[in-house]
């Protein structure tokens, strides 16, 4: 029940639905009461709310300000040892982000955006590591076939053997996965890859689980821009849900912050 609770407050507090529900009050308010003043206002918020959070830098700064907080992992380079922490590495930990369903098609090619550039950059990891061990995650709507699945099927056409490859499909977000992971790794250290923007929630989850963690961000939503040009500043519906994005991931560290989880 909190866990449905959790997932529907947040929700209603992203920047679309607060601007609706602000907009309806307004209308309401107008029509039906005495208080135009209120609901002009409430109008008036509906309308910033809108413009604040569609803004593209708005959106790129809330979704930065996330990605930079743990470094990427480098290209590595033929004939140079792996960067330490990596090297030390007996686990790659791949957190799912969704698939569609065509039956038909590879499962690589039924993979979102964020699971199969989760995926590429989780291969590279392994590859690297002669001794790791593989695990998936991702969970799926009740009937459907859990996003880890999926994921799996990829990871054995790459070549990714069987007695290499660990699939936790059982749990609902993060948290769960993080504890699911955990019954699984008792001791060593895991490489975790997750979107770079996911990255500071799912590292203080796997720390707060007791799991020994590398983070190892990929799916970046930004980039360095080599310069600042006007359209940078102007609006567009991709920079709302942008603006989502930064805003989920910012109540949902709290969420566990609050709740000493990590």
């Amino acid at each position: 029940m909190l866990f449905w609770l959790k997932k529907t407050i947040a929700s209603w507090l992203m920047p679309l639905p607060l601007s609706l529900i602000a907009l309806a009050a307004g209308i309401l308010l107008i029509r039906y009461t005495k208080r135009k003043r209120l609901g002009r206002l409430s109008i008036g918020l509906a309308a910033a709310i809108m413009l604040i959070f569609s803004n593209k830098f708005v959106s790129k700064s809330l979704v930065r300000s996330l990605e930079t907080q743990h470094p990427a992992i480098p290209e590595f380079i033929a004939g140079a040892p792996l960067p330490a922490p990596i090297a030390s590495c007996r686990y790659v930990v791949i957190l799912g982000g969704g698939n569609g369903v065509s039956p038909g098609l590879a499962a690589s090619n039924q993979l979102s955006s964020a699971s199969l550039a989760r995926f590429v950059e989780a291969l590279r990891i392994w590859r690297a590591l002669p001794e790791a061990t593989l695990i998936v995650t991702g969970g799926g709507r009740e009937g459907e076939e859990p996003n880890a699945r999926y994921i799996a099927r990829a990871a054995l056409a790459f070549g990714v053997p069987a007695d290499r490859l660990l699939v936790v499909d059982q749990g609902r977000d993060t948290e769960d996965e993080s504890r699911a992971v955990r019954t699984l790794v008792p001791d060593g250290r895991v490489a975790l890859v997750t979107s770079a923007w996911h990255m500071p929630r799912a590292y203080a989850l796997f720390r707060g689980a007791g799991l020994d963690t590398v983070p190892c961000p990929a799916d970046f939503a930004t980039h360095v821009d080599p310069g600042s040009r006007l359209d940078d500043y102007t609006w567009a519906l991709w920079a709302l849900g942008g603006s989502e994005r930064g805003l989920r991931e910012r109540l949902g560290y709290l969420w566990i912050r609050l709740r000493g989880k990590g």
